[in-house]
């Protein structure tokens, strides 16, 4: 069974935010002719890649909100020029809402059980074109 990294979005303040971010960084990087592939790096390397790779996705935490994931592709461990060693994620650029589930606020990322991952945002409620924030507080209603 997949094992699935959360991480917070800094800087985003919307998917629509991220999603436009991912597609300008792959740009840039076609334009400098380097590889055109999503990278995310972190401090940490996870101690259970091999989880993580079978099918597991990295959940971007987004104002307060899980709110999109992108599919794990490779882990690389890199040093960095001041010596430190870091880990790449390397991530699908498809970036896929899910439905929004609040999320406390934490440092770095966390790992996320399968079992306890939001699905799939449903095409309907995708379509309505509900802020995030909204579709939470319908779901806590009951009304979605």
């Amino acid at each position: 069974m997949p094992l699935h990294l959360q991480k917070l979005c800094v800087g985003a303040e919307s998917f629509e935010d991220l999603e436009e971010w991912i597609e300008q960084t792959l740009e840039e990087k076609r334009s400098r002719g380097l590889a055109v592939e999503q990278v995310h790096t972190t401090r940490m390397a996870p101690s259970r890649a091999e989880d993580l790779l079978d099918g597991g996705s990295l959940y971007w935490v987004i104002k307060g909100v899980m709110q999109a994931r992108q599919r794990l592709l490779a882990l690389r461990s890199v040093t960095g020029a001041d010596g430190i060693s870091r880990c790449q994620l390397v991530l699908d650029p498809e970036l896929v809402r899910v439905v929004p589930r609040p999320s406390r606020p934490f440092q770095g990322w966390r790992y996320l059980a399968h079992a306890d991952a939001p699905s799939d945002m449903r095409d309907a409620t995708k379509d309505a074109g509900l802020p995030a924030h909204i579709v939470v507080e319908l779901k806590e209603l009951g009304l979605l």
